[in-house]
């Protein structure tokens, strides 16, 4: 199974002194990073701005709020940093294009979600471990008040913020997964990614049978050394994908007769009143039918001729319990 790739969304509050030291880094305008030592300066050249800073940072936040009609105190937050990236394995093997594409990508979510006016500074630094966006806004409000709180505010608020940029970013990167929220919601959504490898596992499973149907009394132990070279690699796959729907708390208690109702329901979904409840039937649907594979996955190895099965335990070509 590939690893699970992450979107990531962070954000962080900043009141005034401590402002200037995050352009500082986010600009790149010290003259040495000893506090960071994970910045290549060698590689300085390769970060870009998505929109560059037309003055400096709390100079700029200042502007806004009193252009606003805002009163400030000094524990008022006059900045949010949103941090932007993704998992080290996402980004390997992608052009600085594509990179580029990426956090133009969410460049595009936060304005959909923040006033662009209030945006500071978009910078992408390739020069650390793995390329990341620092995007700095003013935390004001449709309504002209400065409320960091209320943007960005609690739990609730980050975690809808999460779960809103993953749904934005995951229609034009499908093997991304939830960031940070998805332990908050119980880990019940089950990514592409893990369909993708059931898609794999299905194929192994068609090749399976196939080596089985050539299997006769009179060929099995010439067959069991090909059967079994195969099964060194589809026992473990079928092993993962079941600790995997463990993971994603897929306890598939569905009924046979629930899966009737289901269907019945998908003939259904024109007619159906909201579109929630479209998502939520063919998710479902998708659900189960991802259940229905995985079984027949395990299903196909009771189908192993007892004279193959010997020869491979025999070989001592796997260890351990069968699963079956």
């Amino acid at each position: 199974m590939s690893k699970p790739q992450f979107a990531i969304l962070r954000f962080a509050k900043y009141k005034g002194p401590e402002i200037s030291n995050i352009e500082a880094h986010n600009e790149r305008t010290k003259e040495d990073y000893a506090s960071n030592p994970d910045i290549d300066k060698s590689r300085s050249h390769l970060n870009f701005h998505l929109l560059e800073p037309e003055r400096k940072y709390r100079a700029e936040a200042e502007r806004q709020i009193k252009d606003a009609g805002c009163r400030t105190r000094s524990d008022s937050v006059r900045l949010v940093e949103a941090l932007v990236t993704a998992t080290p394995d996402f980004f390997k093997g992608k052009k600085k294009g594509e990179i580029k594409a990426y956090f133009q990508e969410a460049l595009d979510f936060i304005r959909e979600h923040q006033d662009p006016k209030t945006i500071i500074s978009a910078v992408v630094h390739m020069d650390e471990k793995t390329p990341h966006m620092h995007l700095c806004f003013v935390p004001l409000t449709a309504d002209k008040r400065l409320s960091a709180k209320e943007i960005v505010g609690n739990k609730k608020k980050l975690t809808q913020w999460q779960d809103r940029f993953w749904e934005h970013m995951v229609k034009k990167y499908p093997d991304l997964e939830r960031g940070e929220s998805a332990g908050e919601t119980g880990r019940d959504h089950i990514p592409p990614r893990v369909f993708k490898e059931m898609t794999r596992l299905t194929k192994q499973k068609a090749k399976l049978e196939e080596l089985l149907s050539g299997v006769n009394a009179f060929n099995a132990k010439e067959k069991a050394a090909e059967i079994g070279a195969f099964l060194d690699k589809y026992i473990p796959a079928v092993e993962q994908m079941h600790t995997t729907l463990k993971k994603y708390n897929t306890a598939f208690t569905v009924t046979i007769a629930e899966n009737k109702k289901l269907k019945k329901k998908t003939e259904q979904l024109e007619q159906s009143l909201d579109k929630a409840t479209q998502e939520s039937t063919l998710k479902k649907l998708a659900d189960a039918k991802l259940h229905r594979d995985y079984e027949d996955a395990v299903a196909v190895l009771d189908r192993i001729p007892k004279e193959v099965l010997a020869a491979y335990t025999q070989n001592g070509e796997r260890e351990g319990d069968c699963l079956w």
